[in-house]
């Protein structure tokens, strides 16, 4: 299991990455709302609400509105309005500090057994993009983008692993057919149209000679899709 832990306060973030390990659970760490928004798609995530750029639970409902990933509040702050409005937005549960990793574990445990019943549409979520296979749909930032097939299949494909290399030869034969013999300007224009479409060319990043990888871009806040780019 892959765990994004929201939290800023290193005395904190640290112990329980540890103890998150020993149960042989692997930890992402992030201190701020932003970088949480902005992280690789993971299994589950623990949010602590007191951050110092965005409330937790803004956050949690910014996430809960993009995927249905699993999310715990961990928090300080006892009152119950903050405790049911998490619950209300969409959070599956709250701990408040402090707690015990064991009883973390449990509680991550037994939310897992019951989302495992439902089915799940979204096949990834990087940052602000999210993927629905079986709409065979993207959003980005809440919008649906206007792809075609083969715009979605590569980016799915790109999606698969954000940040790895896809050499070009893989995704003409996936995107496209085994043994493709077109020219390689076919992937070149449905790259170029799909970053158009995302608004940001540094969506997806050109490893020349090589292939293309899926990056979130970093630093343009403002970014939405159909945006253009010089």
């Amino acid at each position: 299991m892959r765990v994004l832990l929201v939290e800023d306060d290193e005395s904190i973030a640290e112990p329980l990455a540890d103890g998150l390990g020993r149960y042989g659970i692997t930890t992402l760490r992030v201190g701020t709302g932003a970088d949480a928004l902005n992280a690789p798609l993971t299994d589950f995530v623990l949010l602590d609400l007191g951050l110092p750029d965005i409330d937790g639970i803004d956050v949690c409902r910014r996430l809960r509105q993009a995927s249905d990933i699993p999310i715990i509040m961990l928090t300080a702050r006892g009152e119950e309005t903050d405790r049911v409005l998490g619950l209300e937005i969409g959070a599956d549960d709250y701990m408040p500090k402090p707690f015990s990793t064991r009883e973390l574990v449990a509680r991550m445990r037994a939310i897992g057994r019951r989302t495992r019943t439902t089915p799940r549409t979204e096949t990834g979520r990087l940052g602000p993009l999210v993927l629905d296979e079986r709409a065979r749909q993207a959003r980005l930032h809440g919008e649906v983008l206007a792809l075609t097939p083969k715009e979605y299949q590569l980016l799915a494909l790109l999606a698969a692993d954000p940040g790895a290399v896809v050499e070009r030869r893989t995704i003409l034969e996936t995107v496209w057919e085994p043994n493709f013999f077109g020219t390689g300007k076919t992937l070149d224009f449905h790259v170029a149209t799909l970053r158009r479409k995302l608004g940001d060319p540094r969506w997806i990043d050109n490893r020349r000679g090589i292939g293309f990888r899926l990056l979130v871009p970093v630093g343009d806040p403002t970014n939405r899709p159909g945006q253009e780019h010089a």
